[in-house]
């Protein structure tokens, strides 16, 4: 029997609303999840809020299970963590993970859910779509073993960043945030910490592609949230 739920849209630029929606039954290879946390991207979610994709963008940002068009009326989202209700016999009961919108229940093909590992908390578990982020940074800037890397922003993505960098050997990680109060972020994280303003000593940090020689580190990050 099919169910409704309640999603969140984007009416237009700056204007969201709750709209109830209709939840089919699961066909054969399909979930249907019941929805317990969705995760808000701070840099990407406040762009489309805002009305502000550029065009040249809408298609590249387009998110996987994303209704409607930028820059509104769009459901729009792909932090979601949820309990499956029906589906497979493996699958039901299971908490999972899926690039699904803000919705409180929805149906998706089975390839689309990723099965949450016992002991992890499913509120946690909303930050597997920026860990993907910050293993795809990690990718592209290819460090190397020895390196001395600052991460700018001590956001989700940057600590995400921070952490994964931390295990290669033999790296110095530094996390550089204009914010004092995510140092002891970056000592859980295992990294240092630096603010530019008010640790001079330890060199004058930037956000720009070519960093200060004083501090010469081998590779920077920039996760600030600024548009560049």
């Amino acid at each position: 029997m099919a169910r409704t739920a309640q999603a969140f849209w984007l009416c237009e630029p700056g204007v969201g609303q709750i709209r109830e929606c209709t939840v089919p039954e699961p066909g054969p290879g399909e979930v249907q999840v019941r929805t317990l946390h969705t995760g808000i991207s701070r840099g990407t979610e406040t762009l489309v809020f805002g009305g502000l994709v550029p065009r040249s963008q809408y298609d590249v940002m387009r998110a996987p299970f994303q209704e409607g068009d930028f820059p509104g009326p769009v459901k729009y989202g792909y932090l979601n963590v949820g309990v499956v209700q029906a589906g497979p016999d493996e699958l039901r009961g299971r908490t999972v993970f899926c690039l699904y919108p803000h919705q409180t229940a929805y149906v998706v093909p089975v390839s689309a859910v990723t099965v949450v590992p016992d002991g992890v908390p499913p509120a946690r578990a909303v930050l597997a779509g920026t860990v993907e982020t910050a293993v795809n940074a990690c990718w592209d800037a290819r460090p190397l073993i020895g390196d001395r890397i600052a991460v700018v922003g001590a956001g989700m993505v940057g600590c995400c960043l921070a952490r994964l960098l931390s295990g290669l050997p033999g790296a110095r990680v530094t996390l550089v945030d204009v914010d004092e109060s995510r140092a002891a972020v970056a000592r859980a994280l295992g990294v240092e910490f630096a603010d530019p303003a008010t640790r001079p000593a330890t060199g004058t940090w930037s956000s720009t592609p070519a960093p200060p020689a004083r501090v010469s580190p081998s590779l920077f990050g920039c996760c600030d949230g600024r548009e560049r």
